[in-house]
Order: structure tokens, then C-alpha cells, then sequence
């Protein structure tokens, strides 16, 4: 297992910044990656950003961030409504989005989703995830699907 070395000795929290395309991307993509960082770094909050969580699947988004980290780590979440399968098709409206991230949040570790999936909406948002956050940590995720485009993925920095 790769131990990640975090805690840079200042005494800020750790910031981490989880993105995930819809409701549960998160969760199944690094649910368990997002516990062990809750349990090893105690202090650190999370910032929990979900780009397609409409109806039902807002409250089922917001519920798991708070079930994962709990309400007093959790800055969010931020839950959008784009439609699943369009992100594609709204990419200035996605940028704008990650610019204001990247004015209100300073991260130590970015999880995004995994550059070659299968699924367009995933591939948009970890390209704009490595073109907006260019000096932070960056850790990508994949979800097992039924369309098995599960890849070899890469440690990148």
C-alpha cells in the first residue's frame, strides 16, 4: 500500500478536495481512500463537490458526504444539477465552477476521476481538474462499471 505523507507540520488542516461527476461517484471511487484519510489526519476537512445530483440523488449525495467524513469536517457539499451524460456539452459552465474552486479553496490533495474512463462526464471533469489545479496533489479514481473500462491506472503527481 502507498503511504501518502501529508501533514506538512504546520498547523493548518489538511484540505482535501473530493470530485465526483454524480451522486455516488465518490463513494464508490474512493470511499475507502476518504476514510482512511478521515481517520489519519483527524483535523483535516473535506471539500466535497458533486456535479450531477438531481431530485432524490441530491439528498442520497449529501447524506453519504456527511455518513463518510461528518458534518464538522464537511465544507459542502456542493451539489449541482447538470444532467448526466451532458457535462461534455457545458464546458465553459464546468470551468467557471472549477475557477471558483480554485479562489476559495486551497488544497493539499485533489481526488478526481480517472483520465481515461469510459464515460464522458468522468473525463471532463479530471481534465479540468489537472488544467485548473496545477500545484496540489492530485489522485485519480476509478469506479468498476458494466462496461469494464477499467484501466491500468497510474500514481501522477
Amino acid at each position: 500500500m502507498i503511504q501518502l505523507h501529508l501533514d506538512g507540520g504546520d498547523q493548518r488542516a489538511l484540505q482535501i478536495l473530493c470530485l465526483g461527476s454524480h451522486s455516488d461517484d465518490i463513494e464508490i471511487g474512493c470511499g475507502g481512500t476518504i476514510l482512511r484519510l478521515a481517520e489519519q489526519f483527524p483535523g483535516s476537512v473535506f471539500h466535497w463537490v458533486v456535479f450531477s445530483a438531481e431530485g432524490v440523488r441530491s439528498g442520497e449525495a449529501q447524506r453519504a458526504a456527511e455518513l463518510f467524513v461528518g458534518r464538522s469536517r464537511l465544507q459542502g457539499p456542493l451539489l449541482k444539477t447538470f444532467r448526466d451524460g451532458f457535462l461534455p456539452f457545458l464546458g465553459a459552465e464546468l470551468k467557471d465552477i472549477f475557477e471558483d474552486l480554485k479562489k476559495t479553496v486551497s488544497p493539499d490533495l485533489i481526488l478526481t476521476h480517472y483520465r481515461e474512463d469510459a464515460h464522458q462526464d468522468h473525463r471532463l471533469l479530471c481534465e479540468l481538474t489537472w488544467n485548473t489545479f496545477r500545484n496540489q496533489l492530485i489522485l485519480e479514481y476509478e469506479i468498476p462499471k458494466y462496461d469494464g473500462d477499467l484501466g491500468r491506472p497510474k500514481y501522477v503527481t
